[in-house]
């Protein structure tokens, strides 16, 4: 009878590993931690025991469909929650959609960026992955195809089928029509409304439950991807934080100091300096519901902007159009998957992965795990495999940090342009009519 001594120690240190991973998140009682805490012994355990680690990629694929699972129904009822929050279709027509395109717009320069710095930095190439020699890159149609696809021909086939831009479009349907018909008689609405509040409440239940697995998740992701790759894991990793950082600092340089100065016609330095602990509490929270008082009071009592579309443009940022969560980190991780499976992105997939990151940014960006999430509707439309960003997420603590800064920044300047346009438009009216 054979017995693999490596197997047997490997099995042991992992549990002790998990163990140690619980200890620490309820110790410290920060998530954070926990997940460096996961990616170190992760590490060691993959560079070490090599091949008798393989059996954690049950684990880690497990967590995966666990993600994979919530996406479906968290989008929706997102989505259906978010515009909701709009209240009347006057509050909709007079800043709504403004606040939507500067948000939604900006997001899409920032997965423009993304990919540029993910393809400046060649994130992923020379890393393989477990599994990457059954992969075949799905065929992405053309772009009439691409249209027609997104439009909801079925939408109980979309969401069976985990086809998430036209669950997307069906929820904006849904979520429109509600606020139409609320307003013209809420009582024959109040019963589905209430239900999807309830649903939004319980759907952000569960993903908190599947979100609490993530250390567990990462430390199975990078021991199987440490055990094929070795030390290459960390460099690769290293090189994905910088990428992201730099991109979200260009993001902040060339797309919101221009509309805080040329638009909002403001002087972004005292701007940013107004904001600036609303920045700090993001960096160090990590969350941009959390942040969200301090965001409305930087903008009311620094940066002068009115409390009605404070009140209303900081909520809706830290909902719709997240700049980093929704763009640029979804398109530096599709680069980086694309060269773990050599998948060659052509000009044509680059535009699919901009238009995806916008679409997909509407409603999902507020919730838990916001990133992992939009990341997720990436990759699948554009035929690239989900299972590739296990890796990535084993560094998400520290992206987070400058992610949600950059989040609660566009969010900031979406503010200021709104107000300080909205202001311009009244004093014009007002010197007309006198």
């Amino acid at each position: 009878m054979n017995i693999n001594i490596n197997l047997i120690v490997s099995i042991v240190l992992s549990l002790a590993a998990f163990y140690l991973i619980y200890l620490v998140k309820a110790k410290t009682n920060k998530f954070s931690f926990a997940t460096l805490t996961a990616l170190a012994l992760g590490l060691a355990i993959g560079v070490f025991f090599k091949d008798s680690a393989s059996y954690l990629e049950v684990v880690g694929k497990g967590y995966i469909s666990l993600i994979k699972m919530i996406v479906v129904p968290l989008v929706m009822v997102s989505i259906i929650t978010s515009i909701l929050r709009l209240k009347n279709l006057d509050t909709l027509k007079a800043i709504g959609f403004k606040t939507l395109g500067i948000l939604l717009g900006t997001t899409g320069i920032a997965a423009a960026i993304g990919l540029v710095i993910g393809k400046l930095f060649n994130l992923g190439q020379g890393l393989s992955y477990v599994g990457v020699e059954g992969f075949t890159a799905r065929e992405i149609p053309s772009f009439s195809k691409v249209i027609l696809d997104f439009l909801p021909s079925n939408p109980i086939a979309s969401i069976v089928n985990n086809q998430i831009i036209p669950v997307v479009i069906f929820s904006l349907f849904v979520a429109i029509a509600l606020v139409i018909e609320d307003n013209k008689n809420p009582e024959k609405i109040k019963a589905f409304k209430d239900v999807i509040l309830s649903a939004y409440e319980l759907v952000l239940g569960i993903t908190r439950i599947v979100l609490k697995f993530i250390p567990y998740g990462v430390f199975a992701l990078i021991a199987t991807a440490a055990a094929k790759n070795g030390i290459d894991t960390l460099k690769s990793l290293i090189a994905v934080i910088a990428a992201v950082y730099i991109a979200c600092l260009l993001q902040i340089i060339l797309v919101h100091t221009p509309l805080v100065a040329f638009v909002a016609r403001k002087n972004p330095i005292k701007f940013f300096k107004d904001i600036f602990p609303a920045q700090v509490v993001a960096f160090t929270s990590q969350s941009s519901y959390g942040t969200l008082p301090v965001t409305i009071k930087s903008l009311v009592e620094n940066a002068k902007v009115s409390e009605n579309i404070a009140s209303f443009v900081a909520p809706l940022g830290s909902t719709i159009g997240m700049n980093a969560c929704g763009g640029l980190y979804p398109a530096i991780v599709a680069v980086f998957v694309a060269n773990v499976f050599n998948v060659d992105l052509s000009a044509y997939h680059y535009f699919l992965i901009i238009l995806t990151t916008i679409i997909s940014s509407i409603g999902i960006a507020g919730v838990p795990g916001a990133a992992t999430m939009s990341t997720t509707v990436v990759l699948s439309t554009a035929g690239l495999p989900v299972e590739g960003m296990a890796m990535v997420m084993a560094v998400d603590a520290v992206i987070d940090m400058m992610r949600t800064l950059t989040n609660v920044t566009g969010s900031a300047v979406a503010a200021v342009v709104v107000d300080e346009t909205e202001k311009r438009k009244l004093d014009k009216a007002e010197k007309q009519v006198v």
